[in-house]
């Protein structure tokens, strides 16, 4: 059973109905899979409304990983990593502590990340 961590641009993806990821997604779910959204990367994608059914849809086969219990160490891998995006080192953290895979539309922002976090790494796939 993989551990699957979407970033907003996966989330973005299935909201614009990406038939790709709906089928990430949904094999996951059927496999006994998890996917795992950082609360941080479902605030800066939800505005809510009937624009995001397919997104509201998704989100209850979802495990979201809370932000405040790592928020002190977020600050510190952005220090390491020399950024200031708590969002991404949040999407990072998260990948690097329980994700088998991580679905990304920024893999470049997050390889630094990553290496910082001095753990596993895992599989990186575009979407």
């Amino acid at each position: 059973m993989s551990v699957l961590v979407f970033d907003a641009g996966a989330l973005i993806a299935i909201e614009r109905n990406d038939r790709a990821m709906w089928t990430r997604l949904r094999f996951a779910a059927e496999s006994g899979g998890t996917v795992v959204i950082p609360s941080t990367v479902l605030a800066q994608v939800w505005r809510g409304g009937r624009a995001q059914v397919r997104l509201s849809r998704a989100l209850t086969h979802c495990a979201i990983a809370p932000f405040d219990p790592v928020a002190r160490v977020v600050g510190e891998l952005c220090g390491l990593a020399g950024t200031s995006d708590i969002c991404d080192a949040h999407v990072a953290l998260v990948a690097a502590t329980s994700g088998d895979v991580l679905y990304t539309s920024d893999p470049d922002d997050l390889r630094p990340l990553l290496a910082a976090c001095r753990r596993r790494s895992p599989s990186i796939v575009r979407c």
